[in-house]
């Protein structure tokens, strides 16, 4: 097989998939355990969906564990998703489980691809696209464009609707603030910030703050903690895949009204 070959099997199926996800259900920023999850859910139920990650692999800040000892804990509310995607969790005490953080990203990042959803690395979500104050899409470049700090003009995705799922920097929402103003349905129209770490509260709180914070653009994973001002949590995962799911689940009934 010649090197032209493989180059041309890489470009062509590769630009097939992006021009397909060009006008696409839901877009979400952020291959972490949030934003994953629900993507997961929501091509598990026959959206269209495409996922864009910064980085060169997914996973957040999943898989470095806590303090890069390649484990996380889930208890018993989220352990029923991780049972879903066939991760093998030991039960530490009653109530609190310990998975392999590789396994964890490794088995969510493979079930979400199989269901259908579409996954690019090394792009980067630099602006939003807004018509009619409502989010309708996002604006792309590639990571080594936005790091170089190249002056290169980006391309944009048409969504129906946009998950932020940018972690602790909750980064749409950042770039709908700053670009439109105090519109978001904090008390202040603002990212709030994220508070010092409080797991437990932190937790209870990731599932009321994952909402739709602007029409079109809705918010999971951390990136809904630090845009309401909650705690962040640490290596413990089950509120971030709750969120996902949650995000997914809001998502899903947003289109069904749609269609």
């Amino acid at each position: 097989m010649d090197e032209v070959t493989i180059s041309r099997a890489i470009l062509e199926t590769y630009t097939k998939d992006f021009v397909e996800r060009l006008d696409t259900d839901v877009a979400i920023a952020g291959a972490g355990p949030s934003g994953l999850t629900a993507a997961y859910y929501l091509a598990q139920a026959g959206a269209k969906v495409v996922v864009f990650e910064r980085q060169l692999c997914p996973g957040g800040g999943m898989p470095g564990g806590g303090m890069m000892f390649n484990r996380i804990v889930i208890q018993e509310e989220g352990k029923h998703i991780l049972d879903e995607l066939e991760v093998h969790l030991s039960e530490y005490q009653e109530g609190v489980y310990v998975a392999d953080a590789l396994e964890t990203i490794s088995s969510l990042c493979v079930k979400t691809i199989r269901t259908g959803a579409k996954i690019f690395n090394l792009i980067s979500v630099e602006d939003v696209m807004i018509r009619e104050d409502r989010i309708t899409g996002l604006v792309l470049n590639w990571s080594s464009v936005v790091w170089s700090k190249l002056h290169v003009d980006p391309i944009a995705v048409r969504s129906k609707f946009v998950i932020d799922a940018t972690r602790h920097d909750s980064e749409l929402c950042r770039i709908v603030t700053r670009k439109i103003g105090p519109r978001l349905i904090t008390e202040s129209g603002e990212v709030v910030g994220e508070q010092p770490m409080w797991a437990e509260v932190g937790e209870q709180e990731i599932i009321k703050n994952t909402k739709e914070v602007y029409p079109g653009l809705l918010v999971c994973g951390m990136a809904a903690n630090a845009v309401f001002g909650s705690p962040r949590m640490g290596a413990i995962f089950g509120g971030m895949l709750l969120s996902g799911k949650r995000a997914a689940e809001l998502c899903l009934n947003k289109l069904r009204i749609s269609k």
